[in-house]
């Protein structure tokens, strides 16, 4: 229920009446005659109407006032955040000197006659490292390893990996530079010898030293068919690659290893041959946010009194990585603010500030009186006529920035020697700001709560709070084993789907990051012994085989593209099922169900077949065909591979 609005005078027109003729009884007793037809009660009843409108009015709380009631019981309205994504540089060519881009370059969304563009800047400087390939070295997993350079250099064929590979055979490949966060072109001249191989999912992973041990690199595209063919390799190398000393040789070193196979996936009977690889670093990575950083911008001057605030020119304030700091002019010099929750630990001296960060309001500390008529003063105010300024800020985010893959495509900054940009993976974590009402909503719930996770609402509400990016929040008893009797949080992270509304797996998996915020968050606010586990929810795979007779108006393509896309919005965890709020936990899927939605689609003329088969999301393989998937309490549903057979009867048949 909403928080009730404060009543602050009850009476109504009757109880004033009532009222004002008590007052007569005592105040004036010769007047006796109290009927409505005498002139003075006439009087008495059109005043007691004129207050009661003015109290009506005045039980109607502004939005201002509202909001300091909010205030006075730690209720704030949550500001933005802003959404973040890797955005890939990618250069007209390889160079030979590196190319940097600088923190604040802009990138965005192509802007159509409706939408204005969304605009991304990144976070962090960029440099694109030219490098090439040095040296070549065959590590098998049982013998010592063979340096093949010499034998590259020569033209002949060498050997990726021993003659009869196994499991954790590698292929090192030394760049003249480490590359990190770039984007190496890896262009092989292969000969067929790696017979056994599907070319098409063969056994092996490529990999960068980072000084710390072997970090997986994404694989962008690879057209050698697992080394059997001549073609190119592009890959994203991480963040953290460095140089280092392998057989005497330093480099900034790649390499491929074998894997073990799957049941499905067949191994190498023999090893490939490479007789000429190529390196170049053709692009790079850095991670964009969807805000601008205003830096250096004066708020005003102080008054050198307490509880004066100041308003940035462009709120509301986003999350940085970089603390907010205020500072102020103090003679030639700055002094800097720090901004902290309360004054309530503040004593006169400290240079202590709050942040409104939805308003964009900064308030310096207050003077308040004591019982003994002296004032306290909590925190340091700045000397008259000092300026002030915020040393640096971000404005912007919002959900709007949740952009799918590929959207970001514009570069808005000039950069020499960049061709093209775009995101690989669709941008998350943008949310919008809280309202007022839904403020009063989450008001009494933490009222209630009073910032301790005791039941399955309180945890969730936490949860929201500590991380503002999940999309959905479940709380439900751990279950059996070591866990029983603790609690376990189910997070769903925000999700972007693709134009035809189909998600990634791997994009439902919430980061690391965000389930420690929460963990930690919780760890802070649950019952002493109570054990909790904050993890995903179990994702059961549905795939949808249809047969579909199309209207004899409406083009077979079309109604082919509309079945698909709303077969992946309805069995969608974060946005779809009947409610359109996210598929609800643990329930049924049912193929009456997808037949209902199917049949509704404006071209579909009659659905002849629905064929629904339980489907495993990380192997594909598909179970037996069924009319119901039961799911756990814990568990969600998952599109997987929907196919959608639309035939068309000709007109009059």
């Amino acid at each position: 229920m909403p928080l009730p609005a404060p009543n602050l005078d009850d009476r109504r027109f009757q109880q004033l009446v009532d009222e004002a003729k008590r007052f007569i009884q005592q105040r004036c007793p010769e007047w006796s005659d109290h009927n409505v037809s005498d002139p003075g009660v006439t009087l008495v009843e059109t005043f007691a109407h004129m207050v009661d409108q003015l109290l009506y009015r005045l039980n109607r709380v502004p939005e201002k006032n509202y909001l300091a009631f909010l205030d006075l019981i730690g209720i704030r309205p949550f500001p933005p955040t802003a959404a973040r994504g890797d955005v890939t540089f990618w250069l007209s060519g390889p160079q030979t000197q590196p190319v940097v881009l600088r923190a604040g370059t802009e990138v965005g969304t192509e802007r159509t006659q409706t939408d204005e563009a969304i605009v991304f800047t990144t976070a962090a400087d960029l440099t694109v490292v030219p490098c090439e390939l040095s040296r070549l070295r065959s590590h098998p997993a049982q013998g010592p390893p063979v340096d093949r350079t010499e034998e590259l250099l020569d033209g002949r064929d060498v050997p990726c990996f021993p003659a009869s590979p196994s499991v954790g055979d590698a292929m090192l490949l030394g760049l003249t530079a480490a590359v990190p966060s770039c984007a190496v072109l890896l262009v092989l001249d292969s000969r067929v010898e790696g017979v056994g191989v599907d070319p098409r999912q063969p056994p092996l992973v490529w990999e960068a030293w980072t000084g710390e041990g072997w970090s997986p690199c994404v694989v962008d595209h690879d057209d050698t068919g697992g080394l059997n063919r001549p073609g190119e390799v592009v890959l994203h190398v991480p963040a953290g690659h460095v140089s280092s000393v392998v057989g005497g040789q330093r480099a900034g070193w790649l390499r491929c290893r074998l894997v073990e196979a799957r049941p499905d996936q067949p191994f190498y009977a023999a090893s490939p041959t490479v007789r000429a690889i190529e390196a170049a670093t053709i692009g790079g990575t850095v991670t964009a946010v969807h805000a601008e950083t205003i830096l250096g911008e004066q708020v005003g001057e102080a008054e050198g009194v307490p509880g004066q605030r100041f308003t940035v020119a462009r709120p509301p304030i986003v999350g940085d990585e970089h603390p907010l700091v205020v500072e102020s002019a103090d003679g030639g010099g700055w002094l800097a603010w720090t901004e902290v929750d309360t004054f309530s630990d503040s004593g006169p001296d400290d240079r202590h500030v709050v942040l409104d960060r939805t308003a964009g309001e900064i308030l310096f500390g207050p003077a308040v009186r004591q019982p003994d008529g002296t004032l306290r003063r909590y925190g340091a105010v700045p000397a008259a006529g000092a300026r002030v300024r915020v040393r640096r800020y971000r404005t912007g985010g919002g959900r709007s920035g949740n952009v799918a893959r590929g959207a970001l495509a514009v570069l808005r900054s000039s950069m020499p020697y960049v061709a093209r940009v775009e995101n690989r993976e669709p941008a998350t974590g943008g949310v919008d700001g809280e309202t007022v009402a839904e403020a009063r909503l989450r008001g009494p719930v933490q009222l209630r709560a009073q910032d301790r996770a005791v039941t399955a609402r309180d945890y969730e509400l936490l949860a929201r709070q500590a991380a503002p990016a999940a999309a959905r929040v479940r709380c439900l008893p751990a279950g059996d084993g070591s866990a029983a009797g603790g609690v376990r949080l189910l997070v769903v992270p925000e999700v972007v789907a693709d134009a035809d509304g189909r998600l990634h797996f791997e994009d439902l998996v919430p980061p690391d990051a965000m389930l420690a915020t929460i963990a930690e968050h919780l760890d802070a606010r649950r019952p002493v012994g109570t054990r909790l586990v904050v993890e995903p929810p179990f994702y059961q795979g549905v795939t949808v085989v249809a047969r579909l007779i199309a209207r004899p108006d409406v083009a077979a393509a079309q109604v082919r593209a509309e079945a698909t896309a709303t077969l992946y919005r309805f069995l969608d965890p974060v946005h779809g099922g009947p409610e359109g709020t996210g598929w609800p936990f643990g329930r049924q899927v049912h193929s009456g169900e997808i037949f209902g939605v199917l049949q509704r689609l404006p071209g579909v003329e009659v659905v002849e077949e629905i064929r629904m088969f339980p489907a495993d999301p990380i192997t594909g393989r598909r179970g037996d065909q069924v009319n119901r998937i039961d799911l756990d309490r814990h568990a969600l549903v998952f599109s997987h591979q929907h196919q959608v057979r639309v035939e068309q009867r000709p007109s009059g048949v």
